[in-house]
This record gives C-alpha cells, structure tokens and sequence, in this order.
C-alpha cells in the first residue's frame, strides 16, 4: 500500500480494495506493509511491519522505545514537518467535521520539540516502570523519556532505582510527577492506603526537589494535585499571549479557568475578570494565586461552565474559554450564542470537538479572525488551537 496523508491521531492513511487502511509510524507517499489489527465496514486498523519504500523526509527517531511506547507518534519527521502536517490536519477537520472553512493562513506558535513535557505519568506492573504500549495496557519499560524534562527524568531515574528494593510496595500501580525543574510533586494514583505516606517520605529522601503539597509553579502558580496545569514549560507564556492577544474592554470572563493560567493575565487588562472552575481544589489555588500578586478584581466561581452560564444575565466584553477534550457541548455554545459577547476565544485541546463548536458558533454570526495552532506536544499527534472570535455585525 501507498500511505497517502497524515490524519489525526497519529496514522498515515492507505486504501486497498476499497477500503480505508490506517496504519501508524508511517508518513506519506512510502510504500508500506501491514497486517490488520481490527476490521470494520470500510476501514482497516493495521499493524506496521515494513516500510517498502521510506519518504526522503523520514528520520531515525531520538527514542529508543519508540513506535513501541505509545507516547509518540512523529518521531519519525523532521520537526518542521511535523508542524505542517499539524496544520494540514487542522484544516481538513475543520472542513471535514465543521464544514468550515479555515484560514488561509493558520499561525503556528511552537517550542523546543524535546524535553518539554513537566508532567508525566507511569504504569508499573511487574517491578518495571513505563507507559502503556500502543494502543494496549502492555507496559513499555523505559528508563528515560526524550519529550520529558530533565526533572522528570530524574525522577524517572530514582523511581526505577527504588523499584528494586525489597521496601517497593505492592499497591503502587501509577505514578505521576509534576515539576517546574526546581520542585517535585509526586502523585501515586488508583490508592488511598495510608502505606502511601510511608512510600512518599521515602521518595522525598530519594528525588531531589519533591515536596508535600501543592507545587508552586515558577514562583508564580500555586497548583495543587488534583489542579490541571499546561504540560508544555516552554510554551506557557506564549499560549497565554495567543489567547488573550486583542482582549479589550471593562470584564472578562474566563471559563475552565484552572488555577488562573489566564485569570490572572487578564486582570491586569480588564476593570473585571470572573474565573468560572468547576473543581474546588483548583478554585483554591486560583484564588492564592490572585490574592498573593494583589489582584483585586478577579472573582472566582466554583460552578460548572453550564451552571454559571445559565444564570449570566449580562455577557461581559471578552470570553475566554478553555473546555476538556469533550468541547463546549450544546449548552455552553447555545448560551454564548444567546449572550452573543462581542469578543470569543477558544483554546482547544481536540480538533473534532472544535470543529463541531466552531460550526454552531458560525452559524450564529461569528467570524473567525484568527487561529493559531500551538504545538503543545511535539513528537505526538496532539495539538492545540487558539480561536479568536468576533460577532460579523459588531
């Protein structure tokens, strides 16, 4: 078979005997072999065995582990290459998905393609620690992590040490380790036991840096464990400039708000800022970290995004919105619709939701007037999209 693009979630897509192939770790135009994974009316899921025929463009990938670990997917592609596919992507699930059509020009923020990531989570079964193989729950040991900073992987390093001492315990079966490269907050997952306690003083006496309680991110964000916070340390800034570039006027509204990410930017343009969190863990946070660089006029809400919309009689100037891979869902865009602010952004995590969003938005009398696509995850097929909207007859 002849691979003939990229699609998103990682696979280069082939046809045979009328049928669509997707395969991963494959890039277009090569000749590839493949063996079916799982079938379905019209579309193949195919394992790769062989490239026949390699693209000019095709690289030796930096990981040892990959096209077995299921973290990444574009190893094998020049970083720049990456990003255009990224783009490419983007704008066929626009049109393919929302029936927009994109802008002619899609602006591209991106960073350092390695060592970016200061979040990581690891499986551990069998005294080994990884992440979950492609598209399985077998585990693909690793030893190092090439996309994770070098904090991670320091931790990485003491973890699979401590995995071979007797005083292991049984009960670990993930781990997370979050860092801003001074401190270290370690989460062990899927246990309550009190032996947990126990285990954390004894990877405090091991990995330098980790602490109890919440993490204070650059000096700047409080985040607590359960508090949701950007993977990508170099492009923290830049995502925030994209986000709010051209935010005008006397309120803000910031929904999915987090621990402030862009709460506490957009207090030092706007007389008023709402931050609408859903989870108290995080509203906490959002309210320390206003509060200790004395921001007076950012008011948090612990409510759901329907919730608070729902009950908002007035739309402020500018909405920022920055929802789960689920999207914003029916209600939130039929009460954005209703309220019909005069300034939307998006930041969105998944293309397909966005696409459906966008649509309705659209539809309504919203215009597109720009959209950056912010490479979050190098070496993978995820991405991020800032859409900053405008109302057609504002």
């Amino acid at each position: 078979m002849t691979v003939e693009k990229l699609v998103f979630g990682g696979d280069g897509l082939a046809r045979l005997d009328g049928r669509v192939v997707l395969s991963p770790f494959v890039l277009p135009g090569e000749r590839i072999r493949a063996e079916a994974a799982q079938e379905k009316p019209g579309l193949v899921r195919a394992r790769t065995l062989e490239v026949l025929q390699a693209a000019e463009e095709r690289v030796v990938p930096q990981c040892p582990y990959f096209a077995r670990c299921g973290g990444c997917h574009y190893q094998h592609a020049p970083y720049e290459y990456q990003l255009r596919a990224k783009q490419a992507i983007l704008a066929e699930e626009l049109r393919r998905l929302g029936k927009i059509e994109p802008p002619a020009e899609i602006a591209v923020l991106a960073g350092e393609p390695w060592g970016y990531r200061n979040r990581a989570q690891w499986h551990v079964a069998q005294g080994r620690m990884g992440y979950w193989e492609a598209r399985s729950h077998k585990l693909c040991a690793v030893d190092r992590c090439p996309v994770a900073s070098p904090k991670v992987n320091e931790a990485l390093a003491a973890l699979n040490g401590m995995m071979r001492d007797r005083r292991w315990p049984r009960f670990v079966r993930s781990i997370e380790v979050f860092t801003d490269e001074r401190q270290v907050q370690l989460n062990v997952l899927e246990t309550d036991q009190p032996v947990a306690r126990r285990f954390f003083d004894w990877c405090a006496e091991t990995i330098p840096g980790l602490g109890m309680g919440p993490l204070d991110y650059g000096g700047r964000f409080r985040v607590s464990r359960n508090s949701f916070f950007q993977v990508n340390r170099f492009l923290l800034d830049g995502l925030v400039e994209a986000a709010i570039e051209g935010a005008e006027g006397e309120s803000a509204l910031d929904v999915y708000a987090g621990v402030g990410l862009f709460a506490l930017p957009l207090a030092g343009r706007f007389r008023e800022v709402t931050a609408v969190e859903s989870g108290a863990g995080a509203v906490r946070d959002l309210e320390f970290n206003a509060e200790r660089t004395g921001l007076g006029n950012v008011r948090a809400e612990q409510r759901t995004a329907e919730e608070y919309l729902q009950g908002l009689e007035q739309a402020p100037d500018f909405v920022l919105l920055d929802p789960p891979r689920a999207g914003l869902g029916k209600i939130v865009v039929r009460r954005l619709v209703e309220l019909r602010p005069r300034q939307v952004t998006i930041v969105a995590c998944d293309p397909a939701t966005l696409a459906r969003d966008l649509a309705a938005l659209v539809a309504a009398g919203y215009r597109v007037e720009k959209m950056t696509l912010v490479d979050l995850f190098p070496q993978t097929y995820h991405l991020e999209t800032v859409v900053r909207l405008g109302r057609r007859n504002a």
